[in-house]
């Protein structure tokens, strides 16, 4: 039988998140709001960088841009010319940024499954998150972290690619799990939850499900692991130190 495992940790203030120590127990669990959101910031035209659009069908293009137009996902080409799709096309756009060097991933010691295990009080959406991880077969502070990631608690968050609300759902995937609403924090989290589901059950992995949560599936199916963008690396390294912490 395995003993108990390191607890969740989260950060928060206006600063960057950066790991913090593993707490010992669960009465020292640190969580604090964050200020920034960390995933789907709205850039202006002019600072977006080169992308790499990621189609529900599995096909992958290298873009210069994409941004949301309506029900429609502009994607402006590499070439100088323009590609309009529904939105529902596009399952996830990602920075089109190599990591130099792949570092490993923490040690995954943590399962994912529901674990009656509640959040503290102050942590915003506190039942809403835990309702909808309980759904979805989900740790609640997976979950959490995961929204921490996405929006930092923002339900009004919206992407330049469009994704929205408190789980970042792409159109595709708010329709996929019938959300109706995006920006209602209970349709959000329960279609956030359900996603990251999916992937789970699709990849038996945990790194593997949040790479596909963030890129795609289709680029982890095309990688065969955990797409070499940076974006996605950091992404999974920084929601597995907050749910699964390790030493080091």
């Amino acid at each position: 039988m395995k003993g108990p495992r390191s607890q969740p940790v989260l950060v928060s203030g206006s600063e960057h998140p950066s790991p913090e120590p593993r707490t010992p127990s669960p009465a020292h669990r640190s969580w604090r709001a964050v200020g920034l959101l960390l995933v789907g910031l709205v850039l202006p035209a002019h600072l977006a960088s080169a992308k790499i659009a990621v189609f529900v069908d599995g096909r992958i293009l290298k873009v210069e841009d994409a941004y949301l137009d309506e029900d429609r996902i502009v994607l402006r080409m590499v070439d100088g010319g323009t590609m309009v799709v529904p939105a529902v096309r596009i399952d996830r756009v990602v920075a089109d940024e190599i990591a130099s060097a792949s570092e490993p991933l923490p040690s995954i010691d943590c399962p994912p499954g529901w674990s009656n295990e509640p959040l503290p009080k102050w942590v915003p959406f506190r039942g809403s998150i835990e309702n909808a991880a309980k759904t979805a077969d989900l740790h609640p502070w997976l979950l959490a972290a995961l929204v921490q990631a996405e929006s930092a608690f923002d339900p009004n968050a919206v992407s330049r690619a469009g994704a929205k609300g408190l789980t970042q759902l792409m159109p595709s995937a708010a329709a996929d799990h019938r959300v109706r609403d995006v920006f209602d924090p209970t349709e959000n989290l329960r279609g956030g939850a359900s996603h990251l589901r999916l992937m789970l059950d699709r990849f038996d992995s945990l790194a593997l499900a949040l790479a596909a949560y963030n890129a795609g599936a289709a680029a982890v199916e095309r990688y065969d692991g955990i797409p070499p963008y940076r974006e996605t690396q950091d992404y999974v390294k920084r929601i597995l130190r907050r749910f699964c912490p390790v030493d080091g």
